[in-house]
């Protein structure tokens, strides 16, 4: 009962994001022609907005960091609440609500790094996908199915059952020794040393300096 419920409440969190982008792409359609806007045309958006390539796997991301990938950059647009609880290695908490604030774009407004995105599942993480897709920010990624997600994937791997393909054993060997990464406990690995992890201080962000438009030229 509880599992339809929440599957209820998650249909009708994504539906109510899809009517967002759909308003959004709505309005910006009906804009008037001369009021000049930033950012990209409705329909690239909403063709951004459906691309799959938009989402990073948990298996993905936690290669990419158990390698120590200089290229990667987290952001946690959830509450600072629920990142003090529990966030990813070495992630920036960023929330929502702050998303388009001065002191964010720095980390946004950059071309030096790979952003993934993340909040409890996909639905806060869309949305500042969406915002800054629309400001033509690059490198963009969501965590696909969020924290919860990885807890289900690489923090807590479903062990295979007899009957499954030898893949699905590859698989859960390979998140098994992901979530050691992590510092899940193992009785078998009781007595040997937890691997440290050391917290990394991410880079200074330089962020992308906007070209200069140029004055339009006419005369009288």
């Amino acid at each position: 009962m509880v599992n339809r419920k929440l599957a209820k409440l998650s249909k009708f969190r994504y539906a109510v994001l899809a009517a967002i982008l759909l308003i959004l792409s709505a309005g910006l359609v009906l804009l008037p022609k001369y009021e000049k806007h930033e950012g990209i045309n409705p329909e690239e958006l909403l063709s951004n907005a459906i691309s799959p390539e938009r989402y990073i796997t948990s298996d993905q991301l936690a290669n990419r960091i158990i390698n120590q990938d200089p290229s990667l950059l987290l952001i946690d647009v959830r509450t600072a609440e629920h990142y003090n609880n529990y966030s990813l290695l070495n992630a920036i908490n960023i929330p929502l609500k702050n998303l388009l604030d001065e002191e964010s774009k720095a980390y946004l407004y950059q071309d030096a790094y790979d952003i993934v995105l993340y909040s409890n599942d996909n639905f806060y993480a869309d949305q500042a996908w969406v915002l800054c897709n629309r400001l033509e920010y690059k490198n963009l990624y969501v965590l696909k199915g969020g924290i919860n997600n990885w807890f289900n994937t690489i923090i807590n791997p479903p062990k295979p059952t007899e009957n499954m393909p030898a893949e699905d054993f590859e698989l859960f060997s390979n998140r098994k020794a992901a979530s050691m990464f992590f510092g899940v406990a193992y009785p078998e690995q009781a007595k040997k040393k937890p691997v440290e992890v050391k917290k990394v201080i991410p880079k200074k962000i330089i962020p992308v300096k906007k070209k200069k438009k140029m004055p339009v030229e006419g005369g009288c």
